[in-house]
This record gives C-alpha cells, sequence and structure tokens, in this order.
C-alpha cells in the first residue's frame, strides 16, 4: 500500500484584546515588535508547521500584524475561549492538524511545537496532544497555579489537576510534571470538542482540557524541558523583555 502522507499543520495563535488583568496585552510593545507578533515568529520556526496566523477579534490586532506581514483572521468577538476562536479558522482551512499557540507566550519554542505534534501524529488512538516537563522545585508542586499532569506508560494523560498529584502517601519520592499548555488537535476532533458542553472535572478545576479526558478521548503527552513563560501583567512583559535583553528567550531556566 502506498504511504499515507501526513495531515498539513496549521498553528493558529488566538489573540483577545480586551484582557481583564492586561487590556491590550497582545499588542503591548516587546522588543519593537507587538508581544503577539513574537509567538508567531517562534510558531512559524517548528519545521512541522506549514502555515499559521493570528486569530484575532479585534480590528486594531488587524492593524497592528498585516503591516509585519502576518496573516490575521478576523473571528466573533463573542468566543468564551481560545479554543473556540481557533476552532472557527480551523473550520475555514484545510488542515488535517491544528495547533494552539497562545498569543501571550512570546517565549514559545519551536523544538516542543514540533515534539508535541510527533507526538498526536505517532499515537493514532489519540486525538489532541500536548506537553510536559518534569518539575524539580518543590514550591512548584505546591502551587495551584502551575498545573500537573499525570501520564499513563505509554505517555498518554491520565488527569490534570492544581493540586500536587501523584501524592507520595509513604514520604517516597514521586515525580511531578507541570503542564505546558501548547495544544495540537485532530481538526475534525477540535470542531467537536469545541461543541461539547462544560465537564463537571473542567468546571471544578477550571482547566479546560479535562473535558477532552471527561468525553473519553485521549490526549498524547510530549516531554520538553521548555519552561513556560506567559504575560498575564505588565510585570510579566517587563521580565520577559529583561530576558530577551540578556540574550535569552530560548524558554528555559529553572522552575518559576
Amino acid at each position: 500500500m502506498p504511504d499515507v502522507p501526513e495531515p498539513a499543520v496549521l498553528a493558529v495563535i488566538p489573540a483577545r484584546h480586551g484582557s481583564s488583568r492586561f487590556p491590550g496585552k497582545v499588542l503591548a510593545p516587546l522588543a519593537g515588535k507587538p508581544l503577539v507578533a513574537h509567538a508567531y515568529s517562534r510558531a512559524v520556526q517548528a519545521r512541522r508547521v506549514a502555515g499559521a496566523c493570528v486569530a484575532a477579534d479585534d480590528p486594531r490586532i488587524v492593524d497592528a500584524l498585516e503591516p509585519l506581514g502576518i496573516p490575521v483572521e478576523m473571528t466573533d468577538a463573542g468566543h468564551p475561549s481560545g479554543t473556540d476562536r481557533i476552532a472557527e479558522v480551523a473550520r475555514r482551512r484545510d488542515a488535517g492538524v491544528i495547533v494552539n499557540v497562545q498569543g501571550d507566550e512570546p517565549l514559545i519554542d519551536p523544538r516542543t511545537i514540533d515534539d508535541t505534534v510527533d507526538a498526536l501524529l505517532g499515537d493514532p488512538d489519540c486525538v489532541m496532544a500536548t506537553a510536559r516537563r518534569r518539575i524539580t522545585d518543590p514550591e512548584s508542586i505546591e502551587n495551584p497555579n502551575v498545573v500537573k499532569v499525570v501520564c499513563d506508560l505509554q505517555g498518554r494523560a491520565l488527569y490534570f489537576s492544581r493540586w500536587p498529584v501523584p501524592y507520595a502517601r509513604d514520604g517516597g519520592a514521586a515525580a511531578h510534571w507541570q503542564h505546558i499548555g501548547l495544544y495540537v488537535y485532530r481538526r475534525d476532533f477540535l470542531l467537536t470538542y469545541a461543541g461539547l458542553p462544560p465537564s463537571p472535572l473542567e468546571e471544578a478545576e477550571r482547566l479546560e482540557q479535562l473535558r477532552v479526558l471527561e468525553n473519553g478521548y485521549r490526549i498524547a503527552v510530549a516531554e520538553t524541558d521548555y519552561v513556560s513563560v506567559s504575560v498575564d501583567t505588565p510585570g510579566d512583559l517587563e521580565r520577559v523583555a529583561a530576558m530577551l535583553d540578556a540574550g535569552g528567550g530560548a524558554g528555559k531556566e529553572d522552575d518559576a
């Protein structure tokens, strides 16, 4: 039988102008470019990505990015999440795999994108893939803002939680893994997923990916040493700017 060609991979970067904690943050200037432009530049460096675009909710994002040659697609301003925003773009495209790259992660590692795409394409039983990194800092294990993921022996997600899972009952050492918020979907599943109602565990933990597991689907998980550096406040922006000024930006450092 002839080889089946791998599906085209499209990276979509959801960009919402009205952030509650940092309004307009996707257009905040960072090293001479809007914040979201850095996420786009990193995404197109991934060898697995055949194309990329920004999914915007506001014409100001279009006006800021189009002069830079960055493709932008307008989406419904009323979408409740970035997943719904990229699903709208996916309905217009025929790419078989969609990568959700967070617009507020300007240091996203292209190699981690590639590894996560490979994790999905390498496991036909999975409809989605994400990434994890080993936690070495005890404070991060206890921090509810650092989401943990537990996987089975095949590297598929069993559960995501804000609590320090697994619990070492007898006081022994247990490996803890931080979930990295990078998502790769098979297009058909993404369209199905966007139509599913929020699930009980998702609402309890405030973790959208639990909707996938609660509905019986499987998630492949790639391992990485990339440290997620998201910009949620002006202080975060200053921190990332300092990293770039120092010649960093590889997204690797000690646990934050």
